[in-house]
């Protein structure tokens, strides 16, 4: 019979692909991963990885088990929904993925939702950018993730997991006050603040104003959207910020909208395995509640 723990374990080695970044994952030494791989060889009775120079690489039969692993903690993580359902209290612990605009417009809502309505639920937040909290979310190290997707840029897609749109929040052009422009085009010849490269929000931003004719001068660059709008107060940078983003913005900056109809996504995503629990259920439902002031949709009943 094999061991969850140890299914789980080759199911995060599939995802990180060392064994190293398998034992920062799940909070174990190096050792204990490769400990783990070895006892679940034992029990499969067949070689499960091998090696190809310095890489270790999963066998086809490593390969089938890791299909059969995620099946197997599904079923599991089921049976422990239909426990839990039977309780009269929303109990446990739900791990929460989130980056930083949606933390600071939604998060607040939701947990004093939650402190109120469920105060024997134990919430577990930690920020993190969304295409790697998607990843981790698939590989359980997170129950439900809240991540963004901008247009003609797809977050990534894991077998498993079940999206639930929450905001499609429009994008605005953002400048100090002390600045006249009105336009993506007018701010051609001003300096710029995005995030860095390879995030979505840059993938946009560059593409808007190369749609505009120009070649973005691009010289701040910072994931953190709170310093992205100390800079544009200052008049040091223009940008585009998310509507999410700008409730309670300073009030030396110019929100200019309709430049675009162009919006962000912002969705949750929980395995489906896990959706019945209901402690994701509370959290679900309480980022759709804390949503609302964002959307075109009633908001749902408790």
């Amino acid at each position: 019979m094999f061991d969850p723990v140890h299914l789980r374990t080759l199911l995060e080695f599939s995802a990180r692909g060392t064994i190293t970044a398998t034992a920062d994952a799940l909070g174990y030494t190096p050792s204990a991963v490769s400990q783990q791989l070895a006892a679940l060889q034992r029990e499969a009775g067949t070689p499960l990885t091998r090696r190809a120079g310095r890489v270790l690489l999963l066998t086809a039969a490593g390969t089938a088990l890791v299909q059969s692993a995620a099946a197997v903690l599904d079923s599991i993580e089921v049976a422990h929904a239909r426990v839990d359902a039977t309780r009269s209290d929303t109990h446990g612990t739900v791990r929460i993925a989130i980056f930083q605009s949606a933390a600071l417009a939604l998060l607040p809502t939701v947990l004093d939702e939650l402190a109120e309505n469920a105060p024997a639920l134990r919430v577990e937040v930690t920020q993190v950018e969304p295409a790697q909290a998607l990843q981790d979310t698939w590989a359980r190290e997170y129950d439900l993730v809240v991540a963004e997707e901008y247009p003609h840029h797809s977050a990534p897609h894991y077998s498993g997991l079940v999206r639930h749109t929450l905001v499609q929040d429009r994008i605005a052009l953002c400048l100090s006050n002390e600045r006249q422009e009105a336009t993506v085009t007018a701010c051609a010849k001003l300096p710029w603040v995005m995030e860095p490269h390879g995030t979505a929000s840059r993938h946009y931003a560059e593409q808007a104003c190369r749609v505009a004719g120009f070649e973005p001068d691009v010289r701040f660059e910072t994931a953190d959207l709170q310093a992205q709008l100390a800079l544009i107060e200052a008049g040091h940078a223009v940008a585009f910020i998310p509507a999410l983003m700008l409730q309670g913005a300073p009030r030396q900056v110019r929100v200019i909208p309709g430049q675009t109809e162009d919006r962000r996504t912002v969705f949750a995503a929980v395995r489906a395995a896990s959706r019945q629990e209901p402690g994701v259920q509370a959290v679900l439902n309480a980022l759709r509640r804390a949503s609302y002031p964002w959307t075109d949709q009633p908001p749902p009943v408790s």
